[in-house]
């Protein structure tokens, strides 16, 4: 298995290069039921995007050794944000995405399958570094502290699957520093601008 390295805050927030905007965090505050829904559906799609690496690369054994893991923590980590609905009695229910993850998707290459992969292996890991960065970011605004400390938790998972998804880019892909530039910069035009729907990894909430 691919030895992991030590990734810190620090080094999450270098990465992304912008911090999410003071305006969403006091937003999501204010709507936790919503913040929790769309969160619930993001473990669940990540658990989904794992085990669908899995399908299409099967012959690839280091994606294999650390998608499998992933796929099984992102579904404990479903498992857990829908006990914390049913406790608050928040229902859980179908919702519309952002255009957060669309967009990027957009930019993946479909000239070469090894590139294609490589571009959606830094999606994942920007979407990881992102989720990691808000977890930590929100806990100062959460007056629920089970929430807390569930977030809490989940900020070194976050890291590490943001960690598991750059060195698989890197592993594959050799340098891959001009593609990630071009996600990066789309990724923070995005968290800057107004968005029309709040998500958890929408832009600022058009209010």
């Amino acid at each position: 298995m691919l030895k992991r390295l030590d990734t810190d805050l620090q080094s999450v927030n270098d990465f992304l290069k912008i911090k999410t905007p003071q305006e969403w965090l006091e937003y999501a505050a204010k709507h936790i039921p919503l913040l929790l829904i769309d969160h619930a559906h993001c473990e669940r799609k990540a658990a989904a995007t794992a085990i669908n690496f899995i399908s299409k690369y099967p012959e690839k054994k280091e994606l294999v050794e650390i998608m499998s893991p992933l796929a099984r923590e992102e579904l404990l980590h479903f498992e857990k944000v829908i006990q914390i609905m049913l406790r608050k009695g928040i229902q859980f229910s179908p919702l519309q995405p952002s255009g957060y993850a669309t967009q990027m998707h957009k930019l993946v290459t479909s000239r070469d399958m090894i590139q294609r992969l490589c571009d959606q292996l830094i999606i994942g890991a920007i979407i990881e570094a992102r989720s990691c960065e808000r977890f930590h970011a929100i806990i100062p605004y959460l007056e629920d502290q089970d929430l807390v400390k569930f977030y809490s938790t989940l900020i070194k998972s976050e890291a590490r699957h943001f960690e598991d998804y750059l060195r698989l880019a890197k592993l594959y892909g050799g340098d891959i520093e001009s593609r990630l530039n071009i996600f990066l910069s789309l990724e923070n035009s995005f968290i800057l601008a107004t968005d029309t729907v709040f998500r958890f990894h929408s832009g600022i909430p058009y209010q």
